[in-house]
């Protein structure tokens, strides 16, 4: 029997939710547009900060950076991930190269100028760039880039179209985490039934390290009610350039099936609350939208606001793998 969650905040997909060392809680999503017709609308990044989880859902939401600030990335700006890297604050994001050009998408960095990503400004350090070996990343649609440290080591993982909506990783220099230090390999690629619905997706990797285990959450099909959580594992020692470490779950995490009023739940991020549990952030629609009287369901669903952010605590099995539909 499905389950019903709350939404956590109105109209923000590709929540994303971290904890600095500062000792503030910090949320970005992409800040969406109603209707095609939207003049503005994925064309800046958003910040709110609280000193719970919780907080965010009423702290005050800042624009930090606007695509018109930028020579070279423009809208529409998708999934923006805050990291703190080597000591300084860096967003992660998806734009387009060219104005209102929605296919020209690929991964772009900007850094703070100082330490308080709430208040201070900010510098574009352009699109993400590949070491001098790799032809192939950031070379033609990628986004959803995410950042992780395991063992001391820098990576990042996103998605790119490799045929289909593939998920890549790469290693990164923290002192120059825009870009990569080593070629980029192909962590996963659409193969099961769950994962092709309507299109062959994999998409939104996010990390979570646990108990010795290195977890990467992905987004799998289209983004209708068919959008779903699948999940790949590794040895937190193991070497994770090379893609035999990973493990591909054959199920599925998380689906509209095990949910009350919500569709679609998906790209997702992981942090810790203030009890040192971890807590998953993740986007869905509500009953409203998937039965089409929200006003904006005829539409394609780019230009659909309705996804939201909602966030469940993270559940552990008798093996230690992750329990998301609990």
């Amino acid at each position: 029997m499905g389950i019903k969650t709350d939404i956590f905040i109105k109209d923000r997909a590709d929540p994303f939710v971290t904890k600095g060392s500062d000792g503030w809680y910090y949320f970005t999503a992409s800040y969406p547009m109603y209707g095609r017709n939207d003049p503005d609308g994925y064309d800046r990044i958003i910040l709110r900060r609280a000193k719970t989880i919780d907080a965010l859902a009423c702290a005050e939401e800042k624009v930090i950076w606007h695509e018109n600030e930028s020579d070279t990335a423009f809208r529409f700006i998708w999934a923006p991930e805050l990291h703190e890297i080597g000591g300084r604050w860096y967003v992660l994001f998806a734009a387009s190269g060219s104005k209102d050009n929605v296919w020209d998408i690929d991964c772009h960095c900007i850094m703070c100028d100082g330490s308080d990503p709430y208040n201070d400004t900010w510098t574009d350090k352009g699109r993400f760039c590949a070491c001098e070996c790799d032809e192939f990343a950031f070379r033609g649609f990628s986004l959803d880039m995410t950042h992780f440290v395991c063992k001391e080591k820098h990576y990042v993982c996103w998605a790119q179209n490799g045929g289909h909506s593939n998920v890549y990783i790469a290693t990164v220099d923290p002192a120059a985490p825009w870009k990569t230090t080593s070629p980029s390999v192909l962590l996963t690629r659409p193969e099961y039934d769950w994962e092709c619905v309507r299109i062959p997706v994999n998409e939104g990797p996010a990390a979570m390290i646990h108990d010795g285990k290195i977890f990467l959450a992905f987004s799998a099909s289209a983004t209708g009610p068919e959008y779903c959580i699948g999940l790949l594992v590794a040895a937190e020692n193991a070497d994770l350039l090379q893609p035999d470490s990973w493990t591909k779950l054959q199920k599925p995490l998380l689906t509209s099936e095990d949910l009350v009023g919500e569709y679609g739940p998906g790209h997702n991020s992981f942090v810790k609350d203030e009890n040192g549990d971890w807590i998953f952030v993740y986007h869905s629609r509500d009953e409203k939208c998937f039965c089409k009287n929200c006003g904006y369901g005829d539409d394609d669903s780019l230009y659909d606001p309705c996804r939201s952010a909602r966030k469940r605590k993270v559940t552990w099995d008798a093996d230690g793998f992750p329990i998301l539909n609990n």
